[in-house]
């Protein structure tokens, strides 16, 4: 019997909580493989998907973009995506145990974790900004509908024009019986109830970063309910958010399928839907650099790809899973999600601009914007609008929770691979805490600041940081560890293949990809700006903030591997050499999977001369 097997008659207590069906009773596995594939599915898909990219292909030519679009997925968003989900699924181990295969990269693996950790900080927040505007929703009319006591002056549901005399801007100048030619009529800029009632009552926003003010109780509510949820969900790792999946990756697509039949018959929808893929169609926009390097960014930020999330979902597969099916299918589904999410988007918008007798590019926004300002305001002119909204924002909710029940998945398996005998039986204990560490580092993110802060952990630890990640992870599998090697691995758990079935795969991991990816974060470095939020700058401090959040990120990659140099025998070559090859412990987690390759009398890879002090 393998000495790793548990016959799961005999299981311990603190291992009450593997199914009997487990593959690997120690560690567990999904339940099955339908809970496995919803959620990868859910971690996909994300918001991006939703309030970015029908933004980014109105921008980039509509139907147009959606050719590069397509292609950058296939040159380099799938082939990372599988990248991830076979060393994972390989190891059966989360981000950092899986540089075992690279011992001296083993820091990007601490980088990842960082990564999540701090992006699970201000995505909670988000999610619990949906759930404050679902929680709201219930009422009619609905608290945006127009300028109430919460609204100023320069509150308006409709465009107010003033007459310009001799420099002065008068309001009301056709009660003052004043004639006023059509060339001094000045449309005066007002905002909207939807985004007065955003500033104003739902974020209570400050005027900038230095201004933190007083917790905002209902959104750090929102965001205590959330943790609970998420804690709830991964109370028992996987065995639990496994379940939950089978809700929060489908009923999206209900809500979206239920927005776009209703969207699709409102008046104005056409013009919208043109907006979107129609009559900005223009072939010459693939003569632009920039539309090329928006389809890749967007490509890469929507599957999530080098945050270890993927390889943390399936490091808890069975070993002979096919992960290439599952890569392409997940892939695929993502990029289809954010092209039908669009037509729900740009249908309703395309009925507010009518209603508003403004081109719709006058009321398309993105972000923020989109989710909390635009959309809402298009959906009061529906009618029942309290229940469309409530759909909508309910939809932004489970989107976003399911990305969140990875994102601190990634770090809950990381401590309990690194501490197992410790923090296996305490998992539910250490989830709860986990859940309430990230709650409270939150609570400056529902201050009267709090959006500015949002903006800030975005721009610095979510963007351009992580194509270092994808960069380093293609480096150290493909070429330090070897993609003959690599390829050998995953025909362990999915069997022979010919060589021209991996031809594609290789020229995309040793070539196209890693291109594409210098390309990317080599534009993004150039084109940097500071950031912003509603044109409010970021006082200097903010600046070094967000620039010791990029470090915290990417110390540990020369960190540990400094580490593990001192910390080797020998001269430098032999440690390098050392260090760059697989440790003794890399192989498949069970021992009736390791094979001849990985048992112990066969490490064909390591010299006897090479010796490490541990």
């Amino acid at each position: 019997m393998p000495p790793n097997f548990k016959d799961p008659a005999i299981l311990s207590d603190q291992d009450s909580h593997v199914d009997a069906g487990d593959e690997n009773p120690e560690r567990g596995n999904w339940s099955n493989k339908k809970e496995y594939f919803l959620s990868m599915v859910g971690y996909a898909i994300g918001l991006g998907n939703i309030w970015r990219f029908p933004y980014v292909a109105y921008k980039n030519g509509g139907g147009t973009f959606l050719i590069p679009y397509f292609l950058m997925l296939v040159l380099v968003g799938t082939p990372l995506f599988l990248l991830e989900n076979a060393i994972g699924q390989f190891c059966s181990q989360g981000p950092i145990n899986m540089w075992k295969a690279v011992p001296l990269l083993r820091g990007v693996g601490f980088s990842m974790v960082m990564v999540n950790t701090l992006v699970s900080i201000y995505y909670n927040v988000i999610i619990a900004y949906s759930l404050y505007y679902m929680f709201v929703s219930f009422q009619s009319p609905l608290p945006w509908s127009s300028c109430f006591s919460w609204a100023d002056s320069n509150c308006s549901t409709t465009p107010i024009d003033s007459c310009n005399v001799s420099g002065v801007l008068v309001a009301n100048w056709t009660q003052e019986n004043i004639t006023c030619p059509s060339s001094h009529i000045i449309s005066v800029p007002v905002q909207s109830p939807s985004e007065q009632y955003w500033d104003r009552v739902a974020l209570q926003r400050s005027s900038s970063l230095d201004e933190t003010g007083p917790v905002v109780w209902h959104l750090a509510l929102c965001l205590l309910l959330n943790s609970i949820f998420v804690a709830g969900a991964l109370i028992r790792g996987i065995k639990s958010s496994g379940k939950v999946v089978y809700v929060t990756a489908t009923f999206p697509y209900v809500v979206i399928l239920i927005l776009v039949i209703r969207g699709v018959t409102l008046e104005g929808a056409r013009e919208g839907l043109e907006f979107y893929i129609g009559s900005q169609s223009n072939l010459t926009k693939l003569t632009e650099p920039q539309v090329w390097k928006d389809a890749a960014t967007q490509t890469f930020f929507s599957l999530t790809v080098a945050w270890g999330g993927v390889a943390t979902l399936a490091s808890y597969s069975n070993f002979h899973n096919n992960m290439i099916l599952d890569s392409v299918a997940v892939t695929f589904i993502s990029h289809g999600t954010s092209v039908f999410a669009g037509f729900a988007i740009f249908s309703v918008l395309g009925h507010m601009a009518y209603i508003y007798e403004k081109p719709v590019g006058k009321v398309v926004k993105e972000g923020f914007g989109l989710a909390f300002i635009a959309y809402p305001d298009a959906l009061l002119k529906l009618p029942i609008s309290p229940l469309w909204s409530v759909l909508f924002f309910f939809m932004l909710f489970i989107v976003g929770l399911d990305s969140q029940f990875t994102l601190m998945e990634v770090v809950t398996t990381c401590l309990v691979d690194a501490f197992p005998k410790i923090l296996r039986p305490k998992r539910a204990i250490m989830t709860f805490v986990l859940c309430g560490i990230i709650f409270l580092l939150g609570l400056p993110c529902v201050t009267r600041a709090g959006i500015y802060w949002v903006r800030l952990i975005d721009q610095f630890a979510a963007t351009w940081v992580v194509l270092i990640l994808a960069l380093m992870e293609i480096i150290g599998f493909c070429y330090i560890y070897g993609l003959g090697r690599f390829i050998k691995d995953m025909e362990m758990m999915i069997g022979p293949k010919s060589f021209w079935f991996w031809l594609w795969w290789r020229a995309c991991w040793y070539f196209i990809s890693p291109c594409i990816i210098v390309v990317i974060l080599a534009t993004s470095l150039i084109t940097f700006a500071p950031p912003t939020y509603e044109q409010v700058l970021y006082p200097d401090w903010g600046l070094g903030l967000g620039w010791c959040m990029v470090a915290t990120i990417l110390f540990w990659i020369p960190a540990v591997a400094v580490y593990k140099l001192i910390k080797a025998e020998g001269s430098f070559s032999t440690r390098l050499k050392f260090l760059c090859t697989p440790s003794e412990d890399w192989h498949p987690y069970l021992d009736i999977h390791r094979g001849e390759r990985y048992s112990e009398e066969n490490r064909h890879w390591r010299g006897a001369e090479l010796t490490y002090n541990k």
